[in-house]
């Protein structure tokens, strides 16, 4: 009678054996369903390798081989992980930080299906009535607005930016990018007939300057063939403004950023409806203006509606928003473009699809969700993290925050250290147990970082004056020179818009942001940070030959995998499989290449160098300069050939950091830098922007980190709430001035900190 009780037990745990995607070296750990489990570990450890990589990947994976070989043709291809057996998987939801993508159409209210509901509302309630739900779709012809066919914004194309009218054509006056001197599109324009390509473009009579840049598409004979010729305005509009801009190649997205100024569309006003739509109203507000409300605002407005016929559709409507609004978001609105929305914002709108969903037995997967949260805000992420399990789900959460890793039932420490240090289980069980652990994880969860004895005396200051974007409110506020500066608020209170609308752009200052990192598979290190010219001068030195043979992507890449160092097989409407180059044996170097040494080591042996590996290797040089920053980082452990689609959210943000070190800027100003840093990362982080300091920058910082906020020389909180609410500086000062005696929700919050 025992055997079906320990048969159904074993169907608790998810059995991991033998991982090794990535560094993980042969990893085994059971991980118990229906609970929270918290994985955590320095950055590069293997978190996300065991997490995302191996659970979440197979489990996709495996619901995807249950379709037909048709069906799977049109869904991501996904390969089997690296991993001897998975046991006990259930259907798998990642809930990752991944931007929700650049197309201007999706919006905060589409992504969550409220503008979906809100538009039902509308086709039932409104006077006058203007027809079904469609009619109040702005991606739909019948609701938008025709100007501007539902975008809410129009395009103006600068053409001091696309014409230089001081030239001819001959001599290259269209300044466009792929419209230059003999390229296809210049002869058009030449042998059109319609203009004089000796004669500068500013001397053009009235009908020759219309035809080159406003004429419409028309036939023309042009050298015996019949071509359409159309204005460069009209052909640029047509090639770049219709396209998404994030898949533009950079150069041509340069130009558009350059050329293209967008301006709210004068007849819908940036509603994107048309009149139709705009006229009809429910409880005496437009659709339009219920979209653009905070949306805490909204929620309000939609419980006071009690119209029987459509309450269901009402208390739907009403649960998205009220799960927005606890989840962090109410400062938002319906009509906020997604592509808009910070990576941790992006999370918190994808969560808001599960909370009222009616799946049980989930295995629900997230990546950091507190990222961008003021500590304010961690506890009510805890709180649905925690309602999420309660349902019967299993939550697998990778963290470093100490405050969700306290509720956790269940922790998985990974390490001891990065890359190939790492990808060992160090620990397993309560938090407790973590707490006693000899681990570094463990040694550093009470770790407090206490305030600066004597902070550093100001050296000048930056002016900000009148800040008025998004929901600031005229704001006023020097930043002192020549310290460590931490700008802080709850999310939505205005910090960014704060530093990032009033400092972006000035002299001097280099931003590094959140944007994530451009690459290809066959970016890595080497190439993002430059550092494989000097190695390839190096190379091309010491043996006398060419540098670009020392290049996968050019002359010395390997003819069978061009330079990828795999093969990728196409087993048509199955997953494709990628295999070890036999050619190269994965070294993506030609046989000739390898042949050439410097200081005995062939350059695919230099590229699998870590970074610690490679300063022995380059004593000095512009090489040396390149592999310092990289250690200052804490990079020293990266490979220099790994594929940056390998590398974890911190230390694609370190990497980025090293890049904009080289810049020698006098002001740096940082975007939440601790993003998936662990507690002994941020440690690390705090020494690099003293030294920073110390050498003479000013260093600007935003962030929600109490270590960073106690480490700080000044504060400026931003507040005293999200959206409306917000706007304003609520304390400037130091730390020590803001633990005395303000009374902001960060003074509270980090008073509690230190205290601890």
């Amino acid at each position: 009678m025992q055997q079906p009780t320990r048969a159904a037990d074993s169907h608790d745990m998810i059995e991991v054996r033998g991982a090794r995607e990535n560094n993980l070296a042969s990893v085994s750990v059971d991980i118990p369903k229906r609970r929270l489990t918290v994985f955590t570990g320095v950055s590069g450890s293997g978190k996300s390798s065991l997490v995302f990589g191996t659970i979440a990947a197979e489990s996709q994976r495996l619901i995807n081989e249950t379709y037909t070989a048709f069906l799977q043709s049109f869904m991501p291809s996904i390969g089997r992980p690296d991993v001897d057996a998975l046991r006990n998987l259930s259907a798998a939801i990642v809930i990752d930080q991944e931007r929700m993508g650049a197309n201007s159409r999706s919006t905060v209210g589409t992504a969550t299906d409220a503008y979906a509901m809100l538009r039902i509302l509308f086709s039932r309630l409104s006077t006058p009535y203007v027809g079904t739900s469609s009619a109040f779709s702005f991606n739909t012809p019948d609701g938008m607005c025709p100007t501007c066919e539902g975008l809410g914004r129009i395009s103006d194309v600068d053409v001091r930016q696309l014409v230089d009218v001081e030239r001819s054509l001959n001599d290259g006056a269209i300044t466009v990018p792929n419209f230059g001197v003999d390229s296809w599109y210049w002869r058009v324009f030449v042998q059109s007939g319609l203009v004089d390509p000796d004669l500068k473009v500013q001397d053009f009579p009235p009908q020759m300057w219309q035809d080159f840049l406003y004429k419409e598409p028309t036939k023309l004979k042009i050298d015996g063939s019949t071509l359409s010729y159309e204005g460069l305005v009209v052909k640029v509009r047509r090639l770049y403004l219709t396209k998404d801009r994030e898949s533009m190649q950079p150069h041509i997205r340069a130009f558009v950023d350059r050329a293209v100024a967008f301006t709210t569309c004068p007849d819908c006003g940036g509603s994107r409806l048309n009149a139709a739509a705009r006229s009809a109203r429910v409880a005496g507000r437009t659709i339009a203006e219920c979209s653009s409300m905070q949306i805490d605002e909204l929620a309000t407005v939609v419980r006071e509606l009690t119209e029987p016929s459509v309450a269901p559709l009402v208390a739907s409507l009403q649960e998205t928003l009220d799960s927005l609004v606890e989840i962090g978001l109410g400062y938002l609105s319906l009509d906020r473009e997604s592509g808009t929305l910070s990576g941790g914002e992006a999370q918190r709108v994808k969560m808001v699809r599960h909370l009222g969903s009616s799946l049980s037995d989930v295995t629900y997967v997230f990546d950091e969700p507190t990222v961008g949260l003021h500590p304010h805000d961690i506890d009510r992420m805890n709180d649905l993290l925690l309602r999420l399990r309660d349902k019967g789900n299993t939550v697998l959460v990778v963290e470093h925050k100490p405050e969700t890793i306290a509720v956790a039932d269940h922790v998985v420490d990974l390490g001891p250290g990065a890359g190939p240090a790492g990808g060992r289980i160090c620990y397993t069980g309560d938090v407790a147990g973590l707490r006693r652990a000899d681990t570094l994880t463990g040694r550093h969860l009470d770790h407090r970082v206490t305030l600066r004895e004597r902070v550093r005396p100001h050296r000048g200051r930056l002016e900000i004056r009148g800040a008025d974007l998004h929901n600031l409110r005229d704001v006023d506020v020097d930043i002192p020179l020549g310290v460590l500066t931490v700008v802080t608020g709850v999310a939505g209170s205005g910090k960014s818009s704060l530093i990032h609308g009033s400092l972006s752009g000035r002299d001097g200052v280099v931003v590094v942001d959140q944007s994530p990192i451009r690459g290809s598979r066959r970016s890595n290190p080497a190439t993002y940070t430059g550092l494989l010219d000097p190695v390839r001068a190096a190379f091309a030195r010491a043996n006398g030959v060419r540098a670009a043979l020392f290049s996968a992507n050019s002359e010395g890449a390997c003819p069978a995998c061009r330079g990828i160092g795999l093969i990728w097989t196409d087993l048509a409407m199955m997953a494709g499989v990628a295999s070890v180059c036999e050619q190269c044996e994965g070294r993506r170097f030609t046989r000739e290449v390898l042949t050439y040494r410097l200081r005995g080591k062939n350059i695919s042996e230099v590229l699998a160098m870590s970074v610690s590996e490679a300063r022995d290797f380059f004593p000095s040089g512009p090489a040396r300069v390149v592999l310092d920053r990289l250690a200052d980082v804490g990079l020293g452990y990266l490979g220099l050939g790994q594929p940056l689609t390998t590398l974890s959210g911190g230390e694609r943000q370190r990497l980025k950091l090293a890049i904009h070190m080289a810049e020698r800027s006098r002001v740096y100003v940082l975007d939440e830098p601790t993003t998936g840093l662990h507690l002994a990362d941020v440690d690390q982080l705090l020494a690099l922007l003293d030294r920073l300091v110390d050498g003479g920058a000013t260093v600007i910082v935003i962030e929600h980190h109490q270590a960073v906020m106690a480490h700080a020389d000044w504060l400026v909180d931003v507040g005293p709430g999200a959206g409306n609410d917000g706007g304003r500086v609520v304390f400037t000062g130091t730390p020590a001035d803001l633990v005395a005696r303000a009374d902001t929700v960060t003074a509270r919050h980090l008073r509690r900190y230190l205290d601890r």
